[in-house]
């Protein structure tokens, strides 16, 4: 830095003469020398936009909380925002457990000195694999955009193709994801979907089969919230091409729907946040991936997998699975990088699963189909509001056109903000063809009441 140089003592190693002592031993005369790789043009030539460093404690403590408080959070205003991150209830004892010291702070260790953390991993693998009745799952992953990404380059390895074909009414954000991730390894096409039922068209899926696609890729619910329920036409055109089909599956669905491999998945991938994580900002999110125990499909994991052993003192031990498959085993030709995991959402996952029991997901799915089914009726009641297109069944979020009304989708909410209500996720953007849409989000923290109050604002703001 030129010029004047600031120190924030909050900052490792910001103090001039500690970062110049660095440069020394390491045999350098500026941070400029170790950039030497990377293109004059792409580096940052002037100052961050920073503040004047705070020397007390006290005073930043005030500024950041005061750059806090211009957030809105769920607990203060009314939200009906889904869109890929979720406003579910975490129980109590998920905070409590995955709040401890244990688990908190520690990054990994060993199995013979971490083993808590190595049960409760292989607990949660146990439990995800028993809600998608599959065999395997993994420890997480950083989201469920990777899970879904890491999936597909697993059927490339697996059929030896280069191609996948991912269903047009996917989440866009993750879709950007996925596309990133597979950028030099596969090639990418889109399926195209109904407008009318919200459903895949599979007279399209069948024009774009070929000996070349590896996957077939659609989520279950889409992110319009219709659910599939032509998967298991779907698993039989990629089968019968040699390919594999891969679903990405909303856990908190799979206490009233079917998991992929009832219907022919071969692959199940999807984000643990719905099951007791915190919304975080939208940055309290786990990615999952369950599949068969065919070793063929195990030797294709990059990420960690904790298996179940007896020792020698007739105890249960908890460790790897072929650990040659990973990259901390196999730096420079393993499938892919694994770095740092969400390990503590598994944890707080195990902890959601084990407390809510398979009658508790069962209850949970149930309670969101009810309000979220109550929800889309009383909107489409609502004049110049309609609910009806997708036509398909949805489960907890739905498309909301607001056309008739006149009205666009920022003004609506830009007035139901005004009401305490965080409105819907404005589709007009991601989805032109839907004209002025929003996609809405009930869970079961969404009462009746709540319902009735957005309807109440609707109607006043749409007279």
């Amino acid at each position: 830095m030129k010029g004047k140089k600031r120190v924030y003592p909050y900052i490792p190693n910001s103090e001039p003469r500690v970062r110049e002592a660095m440069l020394r031993e390491i045999g350098v005369d500026s941070v400029d020398d170790l950039l030497g790789d990377i293109p004059e043009g792409i580096r940052m030539k002037s100052r961050m936009n920073l503040p004047e460093p705070f020397t007390a404690e006290a005073d930043l403590k005030r500024h950041v909380e005061g750059i806090l408080s211009r957030n809105i959070t769920v607990g203060e205003y009314l939200s009906f925002l889904g869109a890929g991150c979720y406003d579910h209830h975490v129980p109590a004892v998920v905070d409590e457990v995955i709040g401890r010291s244990e688990f908190l702070t520690a990054y990994a260790g060993e199995p013979y000195e971490d083993h808590g953390r190595f049960q409760v991993l292989f607990e949660y693998q146990s439990m995800m694999a028993e809600l998608l009745d599959f065999d395997v799952c993994n420890v997480p992953t950083y989201d469920g955009a990777q899970a879904a990404g890491t999936s597909l380059r697993m059927a490339s390895r697996l059929t030896g193709r280069k191609k996948a074909l991912l269903a047009g009414n996917m989440n866009p954000d993750r879709l950007k994801v996925v596309r990133t991730y597979l950028d030099s390894v596969m090639t990418v096409e889109m399926l195209g979907w109904d407008r009318s039922s919200g459903l895949l068209d599979l007279e399209d899926l069948g024009a774009k089969m070929s000996e070349e696609v590896a996957a077939i890729y659609f989520e279950n619910p889409s992110y319009l919230g219709t659910i599939e329920d032509q998967g298991e036409m779907v698993a039989r055109a990629a089968h019968e091409a040699g390919a594999l089909m891969v679903v990405f599956a909303d856990p908190s669905t799979l206490g009233v729907l079917e998991p992929p491999s009832r219907y022919g998945a071969d692959i199940a991938c999807g984000d643990i946040q719905p099951l007791g994580v915190h919304m975080n900002y939208g940055g309290g999110l786990g990615g999952f991936i369950c599949t068969k125990g065919e070793n063929r499909f195990i030797e294709e994991y990059p990420s960690r997998l904790f298996g179940i052993t007896p020792t020698r003192e007739k105890e249960w031990g908890f460790g790897d699975v072929a650990w040659e498959r990973t990259s901390f085993a196999n730096r420079e030709t393993a499938k892919e990088f694994v770095g740092t995991h969400a390990a503590l959402w598994g944890v707080a996952a195990a902890v959601y699963l084990a407390s809510m029991g398979p009658e508790g997901m069962a209850d949970l799915g149930k309670v969101i189909l009810q309000r979220s089914l109550y929800a889309r009726k009383v909107l489409g009641e609502v004049p110049g509001v309609s609910t009806g297109k997708p036509s398909g069944v949805s489960f907890k979020e739905f498309v909301v056109d607001f056309g008739q009304s006149g009205r666009d989708v920022v003004e609506i909410n830009e007035k139901l903000l005004a009401c305490g209500i965080f409105g819907g996720k404005d589709l007009s953007r991601e989805f032109p063809e839907l004209g002025q849409s929003a996609l809405y989000c009930v869970t079961e923290k969404t009462s009746k009441k709540d319902i009735d109050r957005l309807v109440e604002a609707l109607s006043e703001i749409l007279r």
